[in-house]
């Protein structure tokens, strides 16, 4: 990077904006991506890894708590924004951390007017609402596979399973 940005942490959109703006001058290829990240587990890090080596600058929003109880339930998340953002930022793939609090990421691509849109899963580019934005901007989405057997979901009810007390009869 010619202009070295020692600040992970992005406070607001129109910040972001501003940023990507700077990237792209210096011809620097942006890739953006979102989730919950609320137990950091080997698929997460394999997914961030893979999604880094797309370009030049990666950026990653994450859903605030409250976000992310509308998308996962009352009972997440396990870890604060506070700390999952720590987690994120300590991540050499991740050049700028962004808090978002809306469940769907359609502001956050139009502030970040990524060249490359990532999400993990089986998804297909077509079926996924943000591809419609990110191809007005003129980016691309790129869809990286979830690791078979890695999810946050399957951390707790494996938790869940080792530590709950049996049931007594």
């Amino acid at each position: 990077m010619n202009q070295i940005i020692k600040n992970k942490y992005v406070k607001n959109k129109k910040e972001l904006g501003n940023l990507v703006e700077m990237y792209k001058k210096q011809g620097m290829k942006v890739v953006l991506t979102n989730g919950c990240f609320d137990i950091i587990h080997a698929g997460h890090i394999e997914y961030l890894q893979k999604a880094r080596e797309l370009g030049d600058v990666f950026i990653v929003g994450i859903n605030t708590d409250s976000s992310v109880k509308k998308i996962k339930g009352e009972k997440r998340p396990i870890n604060t924004l506070k700390d999952r953002m720590a987690v994120l930022g300590g991540l050499a793939a991740v050049d700028h951390l962004i808090a978002f609090n809306e469940d769907r990421p359609a502001n956050l691509i139009l502030s970040a007017k990524p060249d490359i849109y990532v999400k993990g899963g089986d998804y297909k580019p077509e079926r996924l609402r943000s591809t419609v934005i990110v191809e007005k901007l003129g980016g691309k989405v790129v869809i990286i596979p979830f690791k078979k057997g890695k999810s946050t979901t399957e951390i707790i009810n494996r938790i869940l399973e080792v530590y709950q007390p049996a049931s007594r009869n």
